[in-house]
């Protein structure tokens, strides 16, 4: 009896404990503070939640994509826009129809409009141009944008200009009369202006110059491309103006505004590949033969060409493989075959991006995109690249391709 009256009596001081009895061991004006930081806190967060709504309600709804037409020429009809784009291969057939669209409209002119920007572009841009008969040199400014458009998602925009010098060789005109591919072009010059955050009308004021014989003004045309920076992704197309130099008379400063028009790619050379695929091994060759394209005279025993061969499915890419270095020539030879192990699912899902890049051993700044060729499998008739070495047994195809940039 003894011994159960002492357990109970060290048992009750613990039961006497309620959560009343306990304290916090902070006096009140730090009470106060946690309270006040917590509240503060809540209400911020709330305010983050309703501008995010209000964001998001007051967006503009997109406008519907008016570039993509029936079998007939038409506009698609809505229903049948969203059943065409439930199909899985729906992007890569529109890839492959894109490229092959280019590459045929490609033979009209020596350069064609890039797809997608419709009448979507606005804003203009305001430049200068200016000879310099005594020092031979070409002095070309951006100064200002004004009206660009901004991103549906951000309502910002954030916009650099890249100017590059097209020089063509015109002198044989008899010659280029009888061909029926147009003339080549040679990038002389590539310069970049600085970004501007966040405005749709910005202020560059960059100056860039370059040595230039007379006799070559003439045949120089200067292209500026606006474009929208993205730190992510690839940079966006904003428009882009076109100035040649025969038509201006620039041996004074002369002040240029120009409305920004539809990107046009630029017929830089041409590739000669083949194409060969084995059924039973599930293995595609693509053969680098020939690559055709112009440079500076001055220039040619220091300029290196090599190839990047790189495949794409669903817009992902697999692999890639990189050709050597070879002198530049007016045709230069490599007859190089870069093997790729593709399953029959993805053969008839993919595409092949061909880029060609070249190295000045006098610089020693990176290398520099000349252009590059995309293909693939669709539904046309006019990709007879592509269906003639799905149709081969072991045989390698082989056929030019144009080079654009």
């Amino acid at each position: 009896m003894g011994f159960r009256w002492q357990r109970d009596m060290c048992v009750l001081p613990t039961v006497d404990l309620s959560i009343g009895d306990l304290r916090m061991p902070f006096n009140e004006e730090v009470k106060y503070c946690i309270l006040g930081i917590s509240v503060t806190l809540f209400l911020i967060a709330m305010g983050i939640l309703v501008w995010q709504l209000y964001r998001y309600c007051s967006q503009a709804p997109k406008e519907p994509v008016d570039d993509l037409l029936s079998s007939d020429g038409k506009p698609a009809k809505t229903e049948d826009l969203y059943m065409e784009t439930q199909r899985p291969n729906f992007k890569v057939e529109k890839l492959h129809e894109e490229a092959q669209r280019l590459s045929r409209c490609l033979y009209m002119g020596s350069h064609v409009e890039l797809p997608g920007l419709g009448n979507q572009l606005k804003g203009s841009l305001r430049f200068s141009l200016y000879y310099d008969q005594l020092q031979s040199r070409l002095v070309v400014t951006v100064l200002e944008a004004r009206g660009l458009p901004v991103r549906d998602f951000s309502r910002s925009v954030d916009p650099f200009v890249r100017v590059r010098l097209l020089w063509a060789n015109h002198d044989n005109e008899e010659e280029k009369e009888e061909q029926s591919s147009p003339s080549l072009q040679c990038v002389l010059h590539e310069w970049q202006s600085r970004m501007v955050k966040d405005s749709s009308s910005p202020t560059f004021g960059d100056q860039f110059s370059c040595s230039m014989e007379e006799e070559d003004v003439p045949h120089t045309t200067v292209r500026f491309e606006v474009r929208d920076f993205d730190k992510f992704s690839r940079h966006g197309f904003l428009g882009e103006v076109r100035v040649s130099l025969c038509d201006m008379k620039i041996s004074y400063p002369l002040e240029v505004l120009e409305d920004l028009q539809t990107p046009q790619k630029d017929m830089v050379g041409e590739v000669l590949l083949s194409l060969k695929y084995l059924h039973t091994l599930q293995r595609l060759e693509v053969g680098l033969l020939k690559i055709r394209a112009l440079s500076q005279q001055s220039e040619k025993d220091k300029v290196r060409l090599y190839a990047r061969i790189s495949v794409l499915c669903n817009q992902f890419k697999l692999r890639h493989q990189k050709s050597t270095a070879k002198t530049l020539c007016e045709v230069t030879v490599f007859n190089e075959v870069m093997m790729f192990t593709l399953p029959d699912p993805q053969i008839r899902a993919c595409c092949i991006v061909v880029s060609v890049y070249e190295i000045h051993a006098a610089r020693k700044s990176s290398k520099r995109l000349v252009g590059q060729v995309t293909f693939g499998k669709g539904k046309r008739s006019e990709e007879e690249h592509w269906c003639l070495m799905m149709r081969s047994i072991c045989q390698p195809i082989a056929k030019w391709h144009p080079l654009l940039i």
